[in-house]
């Protein structure tokens, strides 16, 4: 298993500034995307681009970066395009926060908590009210470790069933989320042509 190609915000803008600036696919949920994104982006959800990559990749004739949060979700479909049978894809060091912190624009819409925060604060309450519980209802203990084993799954395995399932409800999801919409602003614009973002 080869490491997957990474990229820093300063390469990435120079490039995104050339004769042949790669296609930049965000994979994190519409609503995070919605809130800063950086311009000429696509918005490529982790889910949707598991369940339709054979129909995605056959759009990625140029390079193409990943960009997500941090880096983690951005892995995972790399690893998904790689297996698929894609070469040319990198990563953004850090995703779009360290694109931010190093000062590159971003195109900003309505602010919303990203999903990483979402499960923070999901997580943290169950556990929280089910320790809380477990005074009058021993048992329900059991609900916080399942929690714990969930989250140590999760960092094993580097998914996170919370995060997919937080992915799916209608805050984080946008207006035009689906395969066919992806798949026409894919093949109807160049990779900077911003009027489909």
């Amino acid at each position: 298993m080869t490491a997957p190609a990474i990229i820093d915000s300063q390469n990435l803008s120079d490039l995104l500034g050339s004769t042949t600036p790669p296609r930049v696919l965000d994979v994190r949920t519409p609503g995070e995307f919605e809130t800063a994104h950086i311009a000429g982006a696509y918005n490529v959800p982790l889910d949707l681009l598991r369940e339709h990559r054979d129909e995605i990749i056959k759009h990625l004739d140029e390079d193409v970066v990943l960009v997500c949060r941090s880096g983690q979700r951005a892995a995972q479909a790399e690893e998904t395009l790689r297996t698929a049978g894609l070469g040319n894809v990198h990563i953004l060091d850090g995703g779009i926060t360290a694109w931010e912190t190093r000062g590159f624009a971003v195109n900003r819409g309505a602010p919303r908590w990203d999903l990483e925060r979402q499960v923070r604060l999901v997580a943290g309450s169950i556990v929280l009210s089910s320790i809380l519980a477990s005074i009058a209802l021993p048992k329900a203990k059991w609900v916080a470790a399942a929690i714990g084993g969930g989250l140590t799954f999760a960092s094993v395995t580097n998914t996170c069933a919370m995060g997919m399932a937080l992915s799916k409800l209608p805050y984080n999801r946008g207006a035009t989320c689906d395969a066919p919409t992806i798949v026409s602003q894919l093949v109807g614009s160049a990779p900077t042509d911003p009027k489909a973002r």
